[in-house]
């Protein structure tokens, strides 16, 4: 992806953000376009829906990636990161989160709970994990599922997901 723009910059949101959300990759009519993680296409259409459902705006987060550049394929869709290129954006991801401290980590998917475990090792999945709040690295960390439309339709549904932000309401309210 050496040829890629990394999505990295004001964009993601504040650096005093007490919540980061960490994805997958920006998606290519997404982000990779934008220059805003989750944004331009149905992934952020559907997390922008979720975040309102629990009154969280985006100016009061950071959302970053487990990679930092658009994954494609041979044809030029998407693809899911490999693992090389989620351990060669580790040193990034953990600089990044060293940066805003926050004191909530949402991960959004396999690939970003995966990503995580190259900074501070766990033993979280998404299977058994999803929604709760558990610790890791000082810091709560709510494991979620990917708002893509293909998740929604083969892995979790919009109310599950629904009821998921409102575990990430109660995280933040626990914090005031």
């Amino acid at each position: 992806m050496c040829e890629r723009a990394a999505v990295l910059s004001e964009l993601n949101g504040s650096v005093n953000a007490r919540v980061m959300f960490i994805g997958e990759a920006p998606g290519r009519k997404g982000a990779d376009r934008t220059r805003i993680p989750f944004s331009g296409d149905q992934s952020g259409r559907n997390f922008d829906r979720f975040l309102a459902s629990i009154g969280l705006q985006r100016a009061h987060i950071f959302i970053t990636s487990a990679a930092l550049c658009n994954p494609r394929s041979a044809t030029g869709a998407n693809r899911r990161p490999t693992a090389t290129e989620i351990r060669n954006c580790s040193d990034y991801l953990e600089r990044t989160i060293a940066l805003v401290n926050p004191a909530i980590v949402v991960t959004l998917g396999t690939a970003a709970l995966e990503a995580i475990r190259l900074i501070e090792p766990h033993e979280f999945t998404l299977k058994h994990d999803a929604a709760k709040v558990r610790r890791w690295n000082g810091r709560s960390l709510i494991p979620l599922y990917h708002p893509s439309p293909q998740v929604l339709i083969t892995s979790r549904k919009e109310p599950a997901q629904l009821r998921d932000y409102k575990v990430v309401a109660g995280a933040i309210r626990r914090l005031d």
